[in-house]
């Protein structure tokens, strides 16, 4: 079926059956209504690339992320996926699983498929394709990675900040044997996280020893690198996890161990998903906003102009949410 039958079933020209699939433009209530049923009735599927070519804007937006499984990432898909469809645009995701080659191919496809904007929220990125994004003056938001360029606004969370406060607080309940938990830590900001929990433990040397493992960044991941710690000579007394997913399995693997949280160990997370307020104990964390961030993604690429060279980054600094999971140190250590 074609937009000229769909025109011909609900009696009205082909351009206001146009004006109804893109949302603009103002048509008579009783006129949309009447488009929308011819359209249910046959069936009819606008090609979305068509629409493009034909039009000259798009109304796609393409959001890429490193792991979709990972509430933290869903949880900021599904904030602009929510105002991409109430303001009229559609949105096509592709998740990378931290694969940089999968993530250029992704990029490749969106670009083919000419997107209206791309974002970037991933921890793997080749500076050349954020080179070749800023010379075709592709509207791009990133997310933790790269600079602040000519059409891409970078927004970043102050990590540093975030485990620097974290740390303190453990130590500040007297804690002196302390692991990182992470994933992927030979990428750029999962490596600026440990670089980061290594030079605030090395500040408290000698009086502070600390041990860092990695794992994949899901719960099976938290739980193996739980297993790893204890398998090794070093008990720690608490557990800072790079994130609040891998957190999670970290908390089940200790509970499965006989090992109370926070009696015996303490936990702390990062991101503050809404699991992280129902587990059990309910975990301490850092809170990003990732609604902020979906929005702030979405006004960006929608955006009439591109951002000034004053709005081309934007810092925003986690906030540490005290819950059960932590505790003051047992008094042997």
């Amino acid at each position: 079926m074609s937009l000229e039958d769909v025109a011909r079933r609900a009696r009205v020209s082909p351009a206001t059956v146009s004006r109804v699939l893109n949302n603009i433009g103002v048509v008579k209530s009783s006129t949309r209504t009447r488009v929308l049923k011819a359209i249910e009735e046959l069936k009819y599927y606008p090609s979305v690339h068509a629409r493009a070519l034909a039009g000259g804007v798009s109304r796609t937006l393409g959001p890429i992320v490193s792991n979709l499984e990972n509430p933290f990432f869903l949880d900021i898909f599904r904030v602009l996926e929510q105002e991409a469809h109430t303001h009229g645009y559609e949105v096509l995701v592709a998740n990378t699983d931290y694969d940089s080659q999968w993530l250029n191919s992704s990029v490749r496809i969106m670009l083919g498929r000419r997107v209206a904007g791309l974002a970037l929220v991933v921890s793997e990125i080749d500076p050349s394709v954020l080179d070749e994004l800023e010379e075709r003056k592709i509207r791009t938001v990133v997310y933790d990675v790269g600079s602040p360029r000519r059409s891409i606004l970078s927004i970043k969370s102050n990590y540093r900040r975030g485990i620097e406060r974290v740390s303190e607080y453990l130590r500040s309940l007297g804690h002196k044997k302390i692991a990182f938990v992470g994933h992927h830590t030979a990428l750029g900001p999962l490596s600026d996280r440990k670089r980061t929990f290594i030079e605030v433990m090395q500040r408290y040397s000698p009086e502070v020893q600390f041990e860092t493992v990695a794992d994949s960044d899901d719960y099976a991941g938290g739980r193996r690198a739980v297993q790893q710690l204890f398998a090794s000579k070093f008990r720690p007394t608490a557990i800072l996890c790079v994130n609040d997913f891998m957190a999670v399995g970290v908390l089940r693997q200790l509970r499965d161990m006989g090992i109370d949280v926070p009696g015996q160990v303490s936990v702390t997370g990062f991101d503050n998903i809404t699991l992280s307020e129902v587990v059990y104990p309910a975990l301490t964390t850092l809170h990003i906003p990732r609604d902020q961030i979906g929005r702030q993604i979405f006004a960006s690429l929608t955006a009439q102009k591109p951002p000034t060279k004053a709005q081309q980054e934007i810092i925003i600094t986690p906030e540490l949410v005290v819950r059960e999971s932590t505790g003051r140190a047992p008094s042997e250590q």
